[in-house]
């Protein structure tokens, strides 16, 4: 059989055709709306006309590459968005958001890189903003300089996965009264105020994962006490789970939780936060700390504010080290505890290393009720495991840990931030009938 050559026109023709079959038979070329790539004018009224017809089909939208300037683009129900990942580029002209929808269901965006260009967007508007929709689906997208959040999802379910939010101004990613959301193998860099805010606008059941998400160069530009600066907040929402995030470099915390009960945080790799890496706090109850790394914190691990209702915890399997004071101008009294928990609480199985103030420390004031600390390996610390034993104070058992080199004392009791006993694995432990020790072994 004679194999006919082919000339690299033909070849190319062809390449084109192959190409080009697969979009006319799955999806509407904008270009057939006269969206036009490149364009130096505004294409924001013949985006919406293709964005209405293909979503009136259920048919997928297909843009090929190039920039558009548009804004202010409305996704109805069934809107499905397709770019070439890295070569489709939406640039935002004008409007509240660049691309927007309410009450629909199944909106998706693929292969699309999102311009902000830092464009002041109005108070807790993402430069991509949903509103009260069922099935979103966000993935492969790249979303810049947002004058605000990148994305914020309101009342709506779905998944947010595989995307890259740089430099958004306010928050990577602000969720607020969502159900069952999958956050998921993201990239956040240097996000003005919050790297994934998960909230509900209540105390009620949220039950979204957060996972496999790499965050990086949280800051807290708004200021405040802990609002800002986190590189994944949980607030209000309950049975979230938090696992296997990388977090480098945030002003406050890794993952805080607040007033979030059933939280489960598991197996987060953390470094240099400048507040406590990981909080429970607030009005919570139920909090799994389990299996993370944290290294270099201003505290590790804080199960905290009994006071306000605040408790039921176990803590285990985590390594920390390198704790201390990270905020010189104005260091808190007490920074450099590795774990400290309050109420109802099991801390086992840790490694601690490095933590000048203390590995463990076990109530504050009056807010200790029913802790155990076992099984715990603790070394180069100022004390060992610090443990409240003001008039009021609870029951803790401290069992079987091992204690090296803690230069205050293995185990003291404490008023306050004040040590008020000698060395209790030594000597005096009998004096209070609240504390149970035995088979620590200390050097």
């Amino acid at each position: 059989m004679q194999i006919m050559p082919i000339d690299r026109r033909q070849f190319l023709l062809g390449s084109a055709a192959a190409f080009a079959a697969p979009l006319s038979a799955h999806g509407l070329d904008a270009a057939q709306f006269g969206v036009r790539a490149g364009a130096s004018d505004d294409q924001s009224r013949a985006f919406q006309r293709a964005l209405d017809q293909a979503a009136r089909t259920r048919a997928p939208l297909i843009l090929a590459p190039g920039v558009y300037r548009v804004g202010d683009l409305n996704l109805p129900a069934g809107a499905q968005l397709f770019g070439v990942r890295g070569a489709t580029r939406l640039v935002l002209t004008h409007g509240p958001s660049l691309l927007s929808s309410e009450g629909g269901d199944s909106v998706t965006l693929s292969g699309l890189t999102i311009e902000g260009g830092g464009q002041a967007l109005p108070q807790n508007r993402g430069l991509v903003h949903f509103t009260a929709v069922k099935g979103v689906r966000i993935a492969d997208c790249t979303i810049i300089s947002a004058g605000g959040n990148g994305i914020a999802l309101e009342r709506c379910d779905g998944s947010v996965t595989a995307n890259t939010i740089t430099d958004a101004d306010d928050n990577a990613l602000f969720c607020v009264d969502n159900s069952g959301l999958i956050i998921s193998a993201n990239t956040i860099r240097n996000s003005g105020n919050g790297g994934i805010r998960v909230w509900q606008s209540v105390k009620r059941h949220d039950g979204s994962i957060v996972e496999d998400n790499t965050i990086e160069d949280t800051a807290a530009r708004s200021g405040g006490t802990g609002e800002n600066g986190n590189a994944i907040n949980v607030f209000r929402a309950a049975d979230v789970i938090v696992r296997n995030n990388m977090i480098r470099r945030a002003a406050f915390s890794a993952v805080r939780g607040n007033a979030a009960s059933n939280i489960q945080i598991v197996g987060n790799n953390c470094v240099a936060l400048k507040e406590t890496a990981m909080y429970a706090e607030f009005d919570f109850e139920g909090a799994v700390v389990a299996d993370n790394v944290i290294d270099t914190a201003e505290n590790g691990i804080a199960i905290t504010n009994f006071n306000n209702g605040g408790r039921l915890a176990t803590v285990h399997g985590n390594l920390l080290r390198n704790v201390g004071v990270r905020r010189p101008d104005n260091p808190p009294e007490g920074a450099g505890v590795g774990i400290g928990v309050e109420a109802d609480t099991a801390v086992t199985g840790n490694v601690i290393e490095n933590a000048p103030y203390a590995g463990i420390r076990l109530g504050f004031g009056p807010y200790l009720r029913n802790v155990a600390a076992n099984g715990n390996v603790i070394r180069d610390v100022g004390i060992g495991i610090a443990v409240s034993v003001v008039q009021g104070a609870g029951d803790a058992a401290i069992t079987g840990n091992i204690i090296h080199d803690a230069k205050r004392g293995s185990i003291v009791g404490m008023e306050w931030h004040k040590p008020v006993t000698g060395d209790l694995a030594q000597d005096g432990a009998d004096r209070y009938s609240q504390l149970k020790l035995s088979g620590n072994q200390t050097k």
